[in-house]
């Protein structure tokens, strides 16, 4: 804080002393470094995850003891097929009601939550609890991908070692972030739409402090994918033809298709959770009862249990066994065998629709759509499918953002809990602005030998040039700054002489915090916010006794509100407008 003495000297009056403890910087160096860590405990956490899930799918439905993956369909069970995915949710459910509830759910919405709503804090147990539950549930039939309880997972480690130091809630959500980001490319062997994920979903920025972290995690993370697992792809498939250009017009019925899916399966989701709220059974069954249903279809259908990245693998490369249940990445290809079964000369792949639909639906859904046109992209590495990506993915997307504006299947159980959460982010527009361009150069201000009885006078009389000011400015006989009188104050003053007599020089404060012209609007507001207080004289860096302006907090307010016109207010066109039409028809 600023103390002017007005006894000073006019170069030696203004020296700093601080009230406060001093702001915390955000330590890029140590993130970086606790970031590597995190992507390396990650990655391994995602190869044990991987394998437990083999052990357990090799245990259930094989009855031998081995990590290495199988697929749940080769079973020879028979109508035993039915029970295990029961146990595993007994187990789960149990898990859940005696261990902690944050197993329960998709994964990341819980990240996202943890970050909004809880200053990064994930509690010890989920880090333990989610990656076992998940390796039952899945182990035992569950027909869920490994990612989301990934991503949770390693969120929490990265939320633990933010807890472990001492570190402000911005530094533990960039790793909580970092963790996510290494879950999710240790997982599928996609660094890139690792880093995207966690910006897109979890961070809502895009600066070099928390870039550069999230890059070390993922990076390292894959690295030990590549050599627990391998250097390949996700998932092998051969050549494909993405049919660039003569497929564009069915691309573009493709991206309808697919934006109306993931509107769909979004709503159908939690409609089916809603169906699971009016059971008249704790909470603890739900998962018995759902792998029950899970059981029955995969007696005759065995393709739906377990992970399920097998049945994907088939798809792209044109295999559709079980078409409806793979059903984003089956809707596309099904999607190229109708049209090549009534236009034969349009000669699509099936694979490459399966691709491209699989990659639209689930960015649409969760409103990521970035991420998942690079996730798509780097789980097969076929550079020709970006194109076809990004026209089919942006056109799902708008569907969904016009069916569903206010969440995604990512948050819509958060804003059932009336927690809303802004997806979009932009650059802070106080950020954007100088003090100089919102201050105001009237000052309000009042001699230092006024008395508080003449002041409390001109506001009483409603006087324009000090009654609309809930702080007043203190100028010497030669117009330097010397104090600040606010309205509390006054009264303090009149409390301690009624007659009004003391001056505002005696009554106010000259410990000042100040702003400068060259600074920046969130730089001035960030004093006002430490130091509470609602407005600062704007002063000459060479001189702190020299006023330029004041900034209050409709300065502050006023470079938000020349966004708001930027953004809403129509300026007049090259064309003439006619009946609030322009020459092209448009509003």
């Amino acid at each position: 804080m600023t103390r002017i003495d007005p006894t000073a000297s006019a170069r030696d009056q203004v020296h700093a002393s601080t009230d406060s403890p001093p702001p915390a910087s955000f330590r890029m160096l140590l993130l970086s470094f606790l970031s590597a860590a995190i992507g390396l405990v990650a990655g391994v956490v995602a190869y044990a995850l991987y394998k437990l899930i083999g052990l357990f799918t090799n245990l259930f439905f094989f009855h031998r003891w081995s990590v290495d993956f199988s697929s749940a369909q080769h079973n020879h069970l028979g109508w035993m097929v039915i029970v295990i995915p029961v146990i595993g949710g007994l187990v789960v459910g149990v898990m859940a009601k005696y261990g902690t509830s944050k197993i329960k759910g998709h994964g990341i919405p819980e990240a996202m939550e943890a970050v909004l709503f809880n200053r990064s804090r994930i509690a010890p147990r989920v880090a333990i609890l989610k990656p076992i539950s998940a390796a039952i549930a899945i182990g035992t039939g569950g027909p869920f991908g490994a990612e989301g309880p990934i991503i949770q997972t390693g969120g929490a480690i990265g939320s633990l070692v933010g807890q472990a130091f001492h570190t402000t809630a911005v530094e533990r959500k960039v790793l909580l972030a970092c963790g996510a980001a290494a879950g999710m490319s240790a997982t599928f062997n996609t660094p890139i739409a690792g880093v995207i994920l966690a910006i897109e979903l979890l961070l809502f920025e895009f600066k070099s402090r928390s870039f550069i972290p999230l890059v070390i995690a993922s990076t390292l993370a894959t690295a030990v994918h590549m050599q627990l697992l391998g250097l390949g792809p996700m998932f092998q498939v051969g050549p494909m033809d993405f049919a660039i250009p003569r497929g564009l017009p069915f691309y573009l019925a493709l991206g309808l298709i697919c934006g109306l899916a993931a509107v769909g399966f979004s709503k159908l989701l939690y409609w089916v959770e809603d169906q699971f709220e009016k059971l008249p059974f704790d909470q603890m069954w739900w998962p018995a009862i759902g792998a029950l249903g899970l059981g029955i279809i995969g007696f005759f259908v065995p393709r739906v249990l377990g992970v399920g990245y097998d049945t994907i693998g088939d798809i792209l490369t044109g295999g559709l066994l079980a078409p409806c249940f793979m059903w984003s990445a089956a809707m596309g290809g099904l999607f190229a065998m109708i049209a090549n079964h009534f236009l034969p000369g349009a000669h699509l792949s099936p694979g490459a629709f399966a691709l491209v639909a699989m990659g639209a639906v689930f960015g649409a859904a969760s409103r990521a759509t970035f991420t998942f046109i690079i996730f798509a992209f780097e789980i097969t590495r076929d550079y020709n499918s970006v194109l076809p990506l990004m026209l089919v993915s942006v056109i799902a997307d708008g569907i969904a953002m016009l069916l569903m504006p206010n969440s995604s299947i990512m948050t819509e159980k958060l804003a059932r809990r009336g927690l809303r959460v802004h997806q979009d982010y932009e650059t802070d527009v106080l950020s954007q602005a100088r003090v100089a361009d919102t201050m105001e150069q009237e000052l309000p201000a009042v001699p230092a030998n006024t008395t508080v009885g003449a002041l409390t006078e001109r506001i009483a009389r409603h006087d324009p040039a000090v009654a609309r000011h809930e702080a007043l400015l203190i100028l010497d006989v030669a117009g330097q700054l010397t104090g600040i009188i606010t309205r509390g104050d006054m009264l303090r003053a009149l409390d301690k002489d009624s007659s009004g007599a003391m001056t505002v020089q005696e009554a106010g404060s000259t410990r000042l915090v100040v702003t400068h012209p060259d600074e920046l609007v969130s730089e001035a507001a960030a004093k006002m916010l430490r130091n509470d207080v609602g407005r600062l004289p704007v002063v000459d860096r060479a001189d702190h006794r020299k006023v330029l302006g004041y900034l209050g907090r409709s300065g502050v307010m006023a470079a938000r509100l020349r966004r708001f016109q930027d953004e809403h207010v129509r300026e007049p066109g090259w064309f003439p407008m006619k009946d609030g039409l322009n020459v092209s028809g448009l509003k």
